[in-house]
């Protein structure tokens, strides 16, 4: 089975496309901070990872820096899925190998799914 790390400080968002990815069949595993996140990342070693930018204790920008830092966590791939446009995300966002930048607002959560898909190659 797919797994899925998902770092969103907001429950109700996290939760929404919690749903979304087990009904497509999908391992999700939650943190609601960067810290947590980096932590969860090391643990379950998922196959993919939704992180939010904006979060408390550590933010998506210092919690990709730290994964990235990581021989366990340098080709995990990671989608950015945030309100912040990409012209305000952090400078060097894109240097740490993201595959691809959401802004939630812009896609439907099944969109975001099949972004996942895509990403990895499955139906």
């Amino acid at each position: 089975m797919t797994k899925i790390a998902i770092i969103e400080d907001d429950p109700v968002i996290s939760q929404m496309y919690r749903m979304k990815f087990e009904a497509d069949g999908f391992d999700v595993q939650l943190a609601n901070n960067g810290k947590k996140g980096v932590a969860l990342v090391e643990h379950i070693s998922p196959d993919i990872i939704l992180l939010d930018l904006q979060m408390p204790e550590m933010d998506g920008h210092e919690a990709l820096t730290e994964i990235r830092k990581q021989p366990w966590g340098k080709d995990i791939p990671v989608i950015i899925l945030t309100n912040l446009g990409e012209e305000e995300a952090p400078k060097g966002i894109r240097s740490l190998g993201i595959h691809s930048y959401i802004v939630k607002a812009e896609l439907t959560p099944r969109q975001v799914v099949q972004r996942v898909k895509d990403a990895l190659g499955v139906e």
